[in-house]
């Protein structure tokens, strides 16, 4: 089964072709970071009209680098939740345009299990029930992921994403957007001990998450060095940040895999690239016996390739949409 994919939930606009949801034929992606570095963030309304420039000529390439025609597309599939709703509007109308042309089943697909579904991609062997961490930008979370398409929140950060925080952080040290990779990059080396940031805790809930107080004590500590003309060292300030990130990520997850999925773990987004994050999860999965998957870092990233797979699982348990599929800003992994 070829399904024509399509992933525009925040500023990459991305096409794909996968076939039966671990073959990925064609993976076109137009990414906008250039445009919204100069911000230090995405810019909502820019991104909607850039994915409205890009998303007709990246179906006809991940067509073309396919080597299919339009007749050979048997579903189209597309992230239509959550994410900036302007953003997800574009590939939810642009799909639904599509699907009704070439008279296939539309298929509505969450953005996080897309995510989790790049391990399919890049884990043949893989298959439920696991345990995923899901970090993004927009998004933290660790799922109990018991079918392909029967899947519930274990915990989830209460305020702000990892993602978010990495960016926030990044813009203040002024060293670029996003700020994932530069921090890693700048991590290399320093001291993780240079700075006492902290790791927070939810009374009574204890695989949720809290970065909010994370960021703001990095914010406080380069702000108070400003005003006193003091130096920071930024490597142990990038590495004592990372390492307060990973602690409040590893444990809750190995906690939730300990409790759940069959001794199987998985991650998923954005912050799953992070080398310290993917460095203490293999450690702590080596000591407690868990089966660790790790996506390449090319799919942690958004991407269509990811939306492709989940969307034959999704096919498969008969969740197609009609042509009045709206999108949706936020929504429950649960849902669908």
């Amino acid at each position: 089964m070829n399904i024509l994919a399509f992933e525009s939930t925040c500023d990459e606009t991305a096409a794909a072709v996968v076939r039966d949801g671990r073959e990925v034929l064609s993976d076109a992606i137009a990414s906008q970071v250039d445009m919204h570095t100069i911000y230090g963030g995405v810019v909502p309304e820019i991104a909607s009209r850039k994915h409205v420039e890009a998303i007709v000529g990246l179906a006809d390439k991940a067509l073309s680098d396919a080597k299919l025609t339009k007749g050979d597309i048997d579903a189209v599939a597309v992230s239509y939740a959550p994410g900036l709703i302007g953003a997800v509007l574009v590939g939810v109308n642009f799909a639904k345009s599509v699907a009704l042309a070439l008279s296939v089943p539309l298929i509505p697909v969450h953005h996080i299990r897309g995510h989790i579904a790049a391990n399919y991609i890049a884990h043949p062997d893989l298959e439920p029930p696991f345990v995923c961490l899901c970090a993004s930008g927009g998004n933290t979370l660790i799922a109990d992921v018991r079918s392909y398409t029967d899947m519930e929140v274990l915990g989830a950060t209460r305020d702000d994403a990892a993602g978010e925080s990495f960016d926030k952080v990044a813009r203040v040290l002024g060293i670029g957007y996003p700020g994932g990779g530069p921090m890693d990059r700048l991590a290399q080396g320093g001291d993780d001990t240079m700075y006492e940031l902290p790791r927070s805790h939810v009374e009574g809930h204890p695989l949720d998450m809290s970065f909010s107080g994370l960021k703001t004590a990095v914010l406080n500590l380069a702000h108070n060095a400003q005003q006193k003309g003091e130096e920071l060292d930024y490597p142990g300030l990038a590495a004592s940040f990372q390492a307060a990130v990973s602690d409040i990520l590893v444990p809750r997850t190995m906690e939730a895999a300990k409790r759940k999925g069959d001794g199987k773990l998985a991650v998923a987004g954005g912050v799953g690239a992070n080398s310290r994050i993917r460095g203490d999860l293999e450690i702590a999965c080596k000591e407690a016996g868990v089966k660790l998957y790790l996506p390449p870092l090319k799919l942690c990233g958004d991407n269509g390739a990811m939306i492709g797979s989940q969307g034959y699982y999704e096919y498969l348990s008969g969740h197609t949409a009609a042509s009045d599929l709206n999108a949706y800003a936020t929504r429950d992994i649960s849902l669908g």
